[in-house]
């Protein structure tokens, strides 16, 4: 039996570990931290729980395709529930705008807003639903080695929606500037300004509105801990606290990986950590150079805060986006100037309204993420004041006092994402999907020196978020095992 080290527990790392093992090899997942899950991972604090990074779940037809794969479904690991309202946007003191659960309810909403948007909402939303197959059937499943990929007979018919970018397209028919920014939004999942973004990636406003926002029980560590399970079935073995130190090589491949404590010898090596991180372990087998990391346009990095209320949050959803600052300043100071933002938007998470399983009785847990630079040295000063940032922004939109409430909270900032995920530059999201960081365009699943090192992941196809996490494991296992020798 053919053996696979795989470098790192996140989606990627375990979508890959459950196909390959699948394929018939032995499988052996490293992971550097003291829990399973990458960034899906859970902090529990005095029966708080919390977790730790992705919080949305959308493209639920990427997690069923998966488990699909395996004779399973999603039912089988975790508990999925529809969420309605999707969430609030909070535009300013009691205006705000709630995204219901269904097109038809939201195409309402907006024709209440703006007399005639309605029906470019419907246009619009045929045209991202369109996109949204050729994406899920040509495109996202392509290992991005080679340009043919990307042509079709139905990308060709859209070449001109790669050349648009998205805000152009909305901006078009929808006037109101809540309505915009609305439809805007999406694109901060695939980390690059709308007027930077592909107006072909407008199938994310049908992963929005026309899939839905869902929640699994138990937070998004459960989808994590269902792939763990899943895994193990596939006879996976795992092993925490397990961070590789180095790589050694011999005769153009790797021959194995050392953690502190031990040496792992394979036929076959993936790496699901940090691509950057990898490539400096690799050092003259890497590639890319270590400065053309600085050259790539990186999706945000974020601060991060978990806190615990001693008594429910009475005028906020589950997902609420603050949307009561300038869009477009917030985008530039973290794409343009890169500096600390000075009015932000931010997101504020309370899913213990879903799920009373994190919190005791009566109690509310809080997650709140503001969108920064990579790069920026943060410290426990600044966190302090975008929090209190955060909390009057809060009270001043609702009229709500968080702050007598709190229990206590934990910060997270970029050095954090540094050291705790060893992320490049501090990213959150991993590398923005703009047009020249598209496809092919984006860092190989392939070491071009080493015969049998692959990468998989958010920094390289198709791009950042859960469900292409999920699809670049797929992706990267395909690859290894269409050369036959692996396998």
């Amino acid at each position: 039996m053919k053996k696979a080290i795989i470098i790192g527990s996140g989606f990627s790392s375990l979508s890959a570990a459950c196909y390959l093992a699948k394929a018939g090899l032995n499988v052996n997942v490293l992971e550097k931290n003291e829990q399973l899950g990458g960034r899906a991972s859970m902090m529990e604090i005095d029966e708080f729980k919390f977790d730790m990074g992705p919080s949305w779940y959308w493209m639920p037809d990427v997690f069923e395709r998966f488990f699909a794969d395996f004779g399973k479904s999603v039912s089988e690991y975790y508990t999925l529930e529809k969420l309605s309202p999707a969430y609030r946007v909070v535009f300013g003191k009691n205006d705000f705008i709630d995204i219901e659960d269904t097109p038809e309810k939201i195409i309402q909403t907006f024709e209440n807003i703006e007399k005639g948007s309605g029906k470019h909402l419907k246009r619009f939303m045929s045209e991202s639903q369109e996109n949204y197959n050729i994406a899920m059937k040509d495109l996202v499943y392509q290992p991005g080695l080679s340009v043919t990929e990307l042509v079709s007979w139905e990308t060709a018919t859209r070449l001109g929606l790669f050349v648009k970018n998205i805000s152009q397209q909305i901006r078009k028919n929808i006037k109101n500037p809540k309505l915009r920014s609305i439809l805007e939004f999406p694109v901060l999942f695939l980390g690059a300004k709308p007027k930077d973004t592909p107006a072909f990636y407008n199938f994310m406003n049908y992963a929005d509105f026309g899939l839905g926002t869902w929640y699994p029980k138990g937070g998004f560590n459960a989808v994590a801990l269902g792939m763990v399970k899943l895994a193990k079935e596939l006879g996976v073995d795992f092993k925490t606290n397990a961070a590789v130190q180095s790589i050694q090589t011999e005769k153009g491949k790797v021959v194995s990986v050392s953690t502190e404590k031990e040496t792992f010898a394979a036929d076959v090596f993936v790496s699901g950590a940090d691509y950057a991180h990898t490539e400096n372990l690799l050092k003259n087998n890497r590639n890319y150079r270590e400065e053309s990391w600085k050259k790539k346009t990186f999706a945000p990095s974020s601060l991060l805060y978990y806190v615990a209320f001693d008594k429910k949050v009475e005028t906020l959803e589950h997902h609420n986006l603050f949307f009561d600052t300038d869009f477009e300043q917030h985008a530039e100071e973290i794409y343009d100037t890169m500096t600390f933002p000075k009015a932000p938007l931010f997101y504020a998470n309370f899913s213990s309204k879903t799920d009373s399983s994190l919190c005791p009785e009566d109690k509310e847990i809080g997650f709140f993420l503001i969108p920064i630079a990579v790069d920026l040295e943060d410290s426990e000063e600044i966190h302090e004041h975008y929090f209190n940032l955060i909390l009057d922004r809060i009270k001043n939109s609702t009229g709500e006092d968080l702050r007598p409430k709190i229990l206590f909270k934990k910060s997270f900032g970029t050095q954090d994402f540094k050291n705790r995920y060893n992320s490049c530059r501090g990213n959150a999201y991993g590398l923005a999907n703009t047009l020249m960081q598209t496809s092919v365009l984006r860092p190989s699943i392939r070491n071009k020196k080493l015969d049998n090192f692959f990468y998989t992941g958010q920094l390289t196809v198709p791009g950042p978020g859960v469900p292409p996490a999920l699809i670049s494991g797929k992706v990267v296992s395909e690859y290894i095992l269409s050369k036959g020798k692996f396998n």
